[in-house]
């Protein structure tokens, strides 16, 4: 079979995807242009690669086994990389990471920060949910991911490097805000306003509560801090977030935390990669810097 590693590299994109469309985006291409790269590659195989119904594509039996061999060979051609830019040195090279949401708060400076010591290189931030940083580390798609606590299930080198506390929130004229050491029964009265079920916040508030046998009312659900943080402060209930994101907030009284018994909830920012996984120096160096720098370059420090 004669492929060629733009036509394995445009296959990937597309089978990844599901999508001619937004692989086309991903690889600055036209998308006559992959489809004609799809169609070279399955006219050298002999087989379809994927099947078309409706506006929809799906990977065929035969999609799905080159899906599997385009995905190792990417990933050797990446480790080859990694292996000439040791070559380098660390004043050189590309650094791909992902971030929670909620990290995107401190992530952005670490990232400035690291990115003046070492001019010679340049970075990809992806800030996204958890969900998606799960299937990044999952088909290895970054060098490392910042997030709350990983799951065990997971093959992962894993490192805490910063306390990260979930706080209650609420208007600064709310009943609560001036009250001191709240019993989570009282709270249990009141309606919060809450992250989508699969974010780390969520689990780490329904985990806590459950514990306890409290039972929340929860009202709304969002899809970002920023949304809950709003909705707090226009009334629509309380809110639980991370002390990391309060910053301007709290400096311009917009939103009070409240001082309840047993908070805040206590959890961690872990950088994590693929177990098994060679970093590049790079890497390896912003992975060093993170543990050892994040909580001096805080703003707002719980």
């Amino acid at each position: 079979m004669n492929v060629t590693f733009r036509q394995l590299k445009v296959f990937e994109a597309v089978a990844r995807n599901l999508s001619f469309t937004q692989a086309a985006q991903e690889l600055h291409l036209t998308q006559p242009a992959v489809s004609m790269q799809i169609k070279q590659l399955e006219e050298s195989a002999g087989l379809s690669l994927f099947e078309h119904m409706g506006k929809r594509i799906f990977l065929t039996d035969a999609g799905r086994e080159m899906y599997h061999y385009s995905r190792t060979i990417a990933e050797q051609l990446d480790e080859a990389g990694e292996v000439l830019e040791q070559l380098k040195g660390i004043q050189r090279g590309h650094l791909a990471i992902g971030v929670a949401s909620t990290a995107n708060y401190f992530a952005t400076r670490l990232l400035a920060t690291f990115a003046k010591l070492h001019d010679g290189i340049t970075f990809s931030l992806d800030v996204t949910n958890r969900a998606s940083l799960l299937r990044q580390l999952e088909n290895n798609e970054k060098d490392m991911v910042i997030m709350g606590r990983p799951p065990e299930s997971m093959a992962l080198e894993l490192e805490p490097f910063m306390e990260n506390p979930l706080v209650a929130i609420a208007p600064p004229d709310h009943s609560l805000a001036q009250e001191k050491a709240i019993p989570l029964t009282r709270i249990q009265q009141e309606t919060f306003v809450v992250r989508e079920p699969d974010s780390g916040t969520r689990i780490a508030m329904e985990r806590f509560f459950n514990d306890r046998g409290i039972s929340l009312k929860t009202g709304m659900e969002m899809t970002s801090n920023e949304a809950i943080k709003q909705a707090v402060e226009a009334g629509l209930g309380l809110g639980l977030v991370s002390i990391h994101t309060l910053a301007l907030e709290l400096e311009t009284k917009r939103l009070a935390i409240l001082d309840v018994k047993e908070f805040p909830i206590l959890r961690h920012w872990y950088v994590v990669h693929r177990n098994g996984k060679r970093l590049s120096p790079i890497a390896t160096a912003f992975r060093q810097f993170v543990l050892e720098s994040a909580k001096s370059l805080m703003t707002y420090k719980a």
